[in-house]
C-alpha cells in the first residue's frame, strides 16, 4: 500500500471532526497507554486538552526522549546555494512571483560559505536550494556536495523533489539524509498555494520520501508548514506519514520538523495560528506516538521558546542560521527564504545546551563509518 492510499482512509473532515470533538474523558484515556494507536494520536491533539493533561503529556514526552536519546542534541546548519525558484507558492519568500536579486552560489562561494560552517564547528550541514532544476540541478548538487564533504561528515539536502535515479545520484554523491515538507496535506489547498510550477504536482511531491527510502537514504525528514491550513489535520497527516516511512524503510531514521509559518516577501498571511501552546502539543504528541523519531526545531522560534522545549522531545536544532545565498561569508542577509527568529551564535547554542545538561553534538554521521578498513 502507498501512503497516497493509506491517506485515503482518513479523510480530512473526518479527522478534524474527530479531533474537534475529543473529550478530557477520552484525552485521560488516551494518556494512559502505553503505546498510541492512531485514535489515542488523534485525541492528544485536541484543542480540549486542559493545562494539566499538557504537564502530564510533557513530563512522559521527557521521560521517553531521555530513555531513547540521552542529553544529545545534534546542531545543524543549513547552507542556502541557490535562492532561483520557477515555483509560484504564494506564502514563500523565493517564490518566482517576487522580485528580488536572485543569487546561484559559485563552486567557490559555496567552499568559502562550507570553510566558515567549519570553523563554528559543525559537521552537519543542510544544503538547501530554492527549485530551479536548470539552473541549480542535480549536476550542481554533486559538485557542491563534493566540495563541502572536504568540511563535514554529513551532507543532508532540501531541494526539489528527485525521482529515485536522482536520489541514487545524491547518495553516491555523499548525502546521507533528505528533508522535504509537504507544506500542508490538504490536495485541494495545496492546489491553490502552488499554482505553477514543478511543485504544483501534489503527488509527486507526497512520494519523494519513498523515492528516497527506496534509494537509500539513511535520514528522512518531513513536515508540514504550520499555518498554511488546518494545523491539526495537517499534524496528523505527518505523524501518519512518519509512521508509515519508519515502517516501510526500518533501516532509515525519521525525522519530523514544526516549522511555523514566519513572515516573507509577498505578503502572506497564515489561514491558522498555532501558538506556542499548541506547538508544545503537538511535539509532546508526536514523540509519544513515535518515540525513535528524530524532532527538529529550527531558528525560525525564539530562543526562549527553544529553550522552554528542550526537554519535551527535541533531538536536533539549527544554530546561526542564515536563509540567503551567501549569507555566511559576505554577511548578506538580502533576500531571505524567511525571517530568523533565534539570533544566538553556535558558542551560545552550545553553551545554553551544556548550562542545561544537554551535549551538543556536530555530527552523528559519517560515511566513513561503512568503511570497515577505516
Amino acid at each position: 500500500m502507498s501512503f497516497q492510499q493509506q491517506l485515503d482512509l482518513y479523510p480530512q473532515t473526518e479527522i478534524q471532526h474527530k479531533i474537534a470533538g475529543t473529550t478530557p474523558d477520552q484525552i485521560d484515556l488516551a494518556l494512559r497507554q502505553q503505546r498510541l494507536s492512531l485514535a489515542d494520536f488523534s485525541q492528544l491533539l485536541s484543542p480540549n486538552i486542559t493545562d494539566e493533561q499538557l504537564e502530564l503529556m510533557a513530563a512522559r514526552a521527557h521521560r521517553i526522549t531521555m530513555q531513547r536519546f540521552g542529553r544529545i542534541i545534534l546542531l545543524y546548519a543549513p547552507l542556502y546555494l541557490s535562492n532561483e525558484c520557477f515555483n509560484g507558492c504564494k506564502y514563500c519568500g523565493f517564490s518566482a512571483d517576487n522580485i528580488f536579486p536572485r543569487k546561484t552560489l559559485t563552486l567557490e562561494e559555496i567552499e568559502r560559505e562550507a570553510k566558515f560552517l567549519r570553523q563554528q564547528g559543525f559537521r552537519h550541514m543542510l544544503l538547501l536550494t530554492g527549485e530551479a532544476p536548470k539552473v541549480a540541478g542535480i549536476d550542481y548538487l554533486e559538485a557542491a556536495v563534493k566540495i563541502i564533504k572536504q568540511y563535514c561528515g554529513s551532507v543532508s539536502i532540501e531541494v526539489f523533489p528527485m525521482d529515485t535515479a536522482g536520489y541514487e545520484r545524491m547518495v553516491t554523491a555523499g548525502v546521507d539524509g533528505l528533508t522535504v515538507y509537504q507544506e500542508t496535506y490538504d490536495p485541494e489547498l495545496y492546489r491553490q498555494l502552488h499554482p505553477y510550477g514543478q511543485k504544483s504536482n501534489y503527488s509527486y511531491r507526497l512520494d519523494a520520501p519513498e523515492r528516497a527510502g527506496a534509494a537509500g537514504l539513511r535520514r528522512i525528514g518531513i513536515g508540514s508548514l504550520l499555518g498554511l491550513g488546518n494545523s491539526l489535520s495537517d499534524v496528523f497527516y505527518s505523524g501518519l506519514h512518519a509512521l508509515y516511512l519508519a515502517r516501510k524503510f526500518w533501516r532509515t531514521q525519521v525525522t519530523l520538523s514544526f516549522p511555523r509559518l514566519c513572515p516573507a516577501d509577498g505578503g502572506f498571511q497564515p489561514n491558522t495560528i498555532v501558538d506556542d501552546r499548541q506547538l508544545t502539543q503537538f511535539i509532546c504528541a508526536l514523540r509519544l506516538l513515535i518515540p525513535d523519531a528524530g524532532l527538529v526545531l529550527s531558528t525560525r522560534e525564539s530562543a526562549e521558546l527553544r529553550n522552554n522545549l528542550l526537554p519535551l522531545g527535541i533531538t536536533q536544532m539549527s544554530a546561526g542560521s542564515c536563509t540567503a545565498p551567501g549569507g555566511y561569508g559576505e554577511d548578506n542577509q538580502d533576500a531571505e527564504q524567511f525571517t530568523i527568529s533565534d539570533q544566538r551564535s553556535p558558542a551560545e547554542v552550545e553553551m545554553l545546551l551544556k548550562s542545561r545538561g544537554y551535549e551538543a553534538v556536530w555530527k552523528d554521521w559519517d560515511g566513513a563509518f561503512l568503511n570497515k578498513a577505516g
